[in-house]
């Protein structure tokens, strides 16, 4: 049944891996099931047939990867593994989904729709942007398409090795910055951390083999302590008549990176690389009960920090993540985490949605994940920006930490961290919304912009004499939010339409040219108004009148205007035109811009964007910015060997902790100045208790000459510490 295209050998691979897909398949299989699951593994066998990937191996081991991770890792049943195995079918071979259909029925048909990409369309911004709206749209209609498409983006991770570097940075990027925390938000914890680790190693490879050398380094040692500390915790378990597995977990490469950086310690002094998972064997009923008991048997073993209690079994989080985390001190004098667990809640963390829904007992009750969902359904249905737009806005207010506040009555709402009370009161209704002049927060008047906190009682003050205004958007840290103004703003605009169409005609009538649909349009593509719902409300309030009409259509009449706007508000944007001294012109041919952002030096590891009649711009690979550009404009991504002429220098930033004794100013300008011959941009320094925090950004040639900088730094007397930043 496999087609001769393959040889021997291939085959036999296909069958064990088909043979795998079964054997690791965890749902209900019944005849039924298996017949349609074979049918669909042997049509997409035959339709891959002359596939190769660019390893040079039968394109059809990726879909059925796809479908194993589906079927394992998530734990998927019949239908998605048959999305998973037709999931390019429709985007890479001449099937069409009319076939799918009539094949594999309706369902199959609209789930391998939402995974198909969207070839590149003419005036689109980003096509990457494009194919995640397609994607996260399909939430409104079924779950599984987002499922099955983290699955593909995994084993398109796990298999990046064979792809060039360009590309390698584009998709590591473009899954760190979106479908890492998308996996995060619906609880796939294992997927999530590998997608972490596997981007780290294209977008940093030079931390993240660093990390990787230096944990195999300390694994012994680290895991002999942790098992010390392991013993006795199990025996005071089972003393106590208590069923509970206890692990030690490693922690992935990137949290490591994370929290080296959130802590600012170097690897040496990082004591968190492991923690402690203890996951009771209890009924449902008593799950919470048995998880308190455990951690009164560890505070009595270990002394703990309260502060670091954090208790997501009483208050779980928006993806439906249980666990109770402990911070205690151990017998060697280190912090150590551990998390306490039901079996049912570790299946949820590891399995995430789907575990979640079978887990789900009670059908009456709505979880944070309920409203979740909820709160993407509206978006998407509200959703009326660019592709770009969306995805800002989608990141902005559905991959946020949560916060939980309460109305006056008492009752709690999950909110993404950061949002303001004016997100607060758009959550609770649009028109309160619209009509907000300020509130009570904890029986204190507070403004709109006031950011809340986990614990406020908010209640809103309105007045119908208010209205929604467009300076709001500053004020909003939510997408929800932002989409309800929109439409408030737009209702409210919709009252200006006969003043604005009649002052129009008016202003027309004055010039002596007619007042067309065409020179109207001329104006709002100048003005870059989208609709004429704005363009009549900007007419009315005197936005837009007779002079800046004039100056449009009637060009020769101006004194200059529109040429000082042309170059005021170029391609740059307002206040963004690079300054001379940031060009560069290596090869003579085009002009280079080096990212303020990151500052890139010569010797750093860079990439590059090309956009057409603008300079090049070179971030370091590592940029938080370069990767949030590679994940929205991946086709403007250029593989790039970047060499600037000798005798350039480059602004570099260091952050210097060092003890606050005498001489030090003087030790470290000798340095700069006099030995190593630096320019110095600025230098700033701070008092903390008994130690000198120091800031310097200082010119240098290359990368060598940075790092020997920071060496001769950090051997100076009194200095503590040396880590290069980037200018904020």
């Amino acid at each position: 049944m496999i087609p001769d295209t393959y040889s021997p050998e291939e085959k036999e691979e296909i069958e064990r891996r088909h043979q795998h897909l079964l054997d690791v398949w965890q749902t209900r299989k019944e005849a039924s099931d298996l017949e349609m699951v074979n049918d669909a593994f042997y049509f997409a066998v035959e339709a891959h047939k002359d596939q190769r990937r660019r390893s040079g191996e039968p394109y059809i081991y990726h879909p059925i990867e796809v479908a194993t991770i589906a079927a394992h890792d998530i734990g998927l049943g019949r239908t998605s593994i048959v999305s998973a195995l037709l999931h390019d079918v429709v985007e890479d071979t001449p099937y069409t989904l009319e076939d799918i259909e009539k094949r594999y029925g309706e369902t199959v048909m609209h789930v391998v729709d939402g995974l198909t990409k969207l070839s590149q369309t003419e005036g689109v911004d980003s096509i990457q942007a494009e194919n995640f709206r397609k994607i996260i749209t399909s939430l409104s209609y079924d779950i599984r398409v987002i499922l099955i498409k983290l699955s593909d983006r995994l084993h398109n991770m796990r298999t990046l090795d064979s792809m060039p570097a360009h590309k390698q940075q584009k998709i590591a990027s473009e899954t760190a910055y979106l479908y890492a925390p998308l996996a995060n938000r619906l609880g796939l914890y294992a997927i999530k951390s590998e997608l972490e680790d596997l981007s780290l190693k294209y977008t940093d490879p030079t931390i993240y083999q660093s990390l990787k050398r230096r944990m195999n380094e300390v694994r012994g040692s680290r895991m002999a302590e942790m098992k010390e500390f392991v013993v006795p915790l199990e025996d005071a378990l089972k003393q106590h008549g208590i069923k509970a597995k206890v692990r030690i977990i490693e922690r992935s490469t990137n949290s490591v990176w994370k929290r080296m950086k959130e802590k600012e310690l170097p690897f040496e002094d990082l004591y968190g690389l492991f923690y402690v998972r203890i996951i009771a064997d209890c009924p449902a009923e008593m799950e919470k009960i048995e998880c308190w008991k455990i951690y009164a048997i560890l505070s009595d073993l270990y002394r703990p920090n309260t502060a670091k209690l954090k208790d997501w079994i009483s208050l779980p989080k928006v993806n439906g993540y249980e666990s109770l985390h402990a911070v205690v001190m151990g017998q060697m004098g280190h912090w150590v985490e551990v998390q306490i667990r039901s079996e049912r809640m570790d299946e949820i963390d590891e399995k995430g949605f789907a575990a979640y829904w079978k887990n789900k007992t009670d059908n009456t009750t709505e979880s944070g994940f309920d409203e979740w969902l909820k709160r993407v359904q509206d978006l998407i249905g509200s959703d009326t920006g660019t592709s770009l737009e969306f995805l800002d806005t989608f990141k902005l207010d559905l991959f946020s930490d949560e916060i939980f506040v309460f109305t006056p009555q008492g009752k709690m709402i999950s909110m993404p961290k950061g949002a303001t009370v004016l997100d607060f009161a758009y959550n609770i209704h649009s028109h309160i919304g619209d009509h907000c002049i300020a509130a009570n927060v904890n029986n204190k008047l507070v403004q709109l912009s006031q950011t809340l906190r986990t614990g406020d009682q908010v209640e809103i003050i309105t007045s119908e004499a208010q209205h929604p205004q467009e300076y709001w958007f500053e004020y909003l840290a939510t997408a929800y939010a932002k989409s309800k103004l929109r439409n408030g703003i737009k209702e409210y605009r919709k009252d200006f339409r006969e003043e604005g169409e009649s002052l129009y005609i008016n202003i027309m009538q004055k010039l002596g040219m007619e007042p067309s649909k065409a020179n109207r349009a001329k104006i709002m593509e100048a003005e870059k108004i989208t609709s004429t719902i704005d363009f009549n409300y900007l007419l009315a309030t005197g936005k837009i009148n007779e002079q800046t009409i004039r100056d449009i259509l009637k060009p020769q009449q101006t004194s200059g205007n529109a040429f000082i706007r042309a170059i005021t508000f170029g391609r740059y944007g307002q206040g963004s035109k690079p300054k001379e001294e940031d060009k560069l012109n290596p090869s003579g041919d085009f002009d280079v811009c080096v990212a303020k952002c990151c500052n890139p030096i010569p010797g750093d590891d860079v990439v590059a964007f090309h956009f057409e009649g603008e300079p090049l711009q070179i971030h370091r690979s590592n940029c938080p910015k370069a990767i949030e550009m590679s994940s929205r404009y991946g086709s403007h991504l250029v593989q790039a060997k970047w060499q600037p002429k000798s005798g350039i220098a480059f602004l570099a930033g260091l952050k210097i902790s060092a003890l606050d004794n005498v001489g030090l100013l003087n030790r470290m300008t000798d340095l700069l100045s006099n030995q190593m011959k630096l320019n110095l941009q600025s230098l700033n320094m701070e008092l903390k208790q008994d130690l000198v925090e120091a800031t310097i950004y200082v010119f240098v040639h290359n990368i060598e000459e940075l790092e020997s900088l920071i060496s001769k730094l950090s051997k100076m007397k009194d200095v503590q510490k040396v880590t290069r930043i980037t200018k904020d």
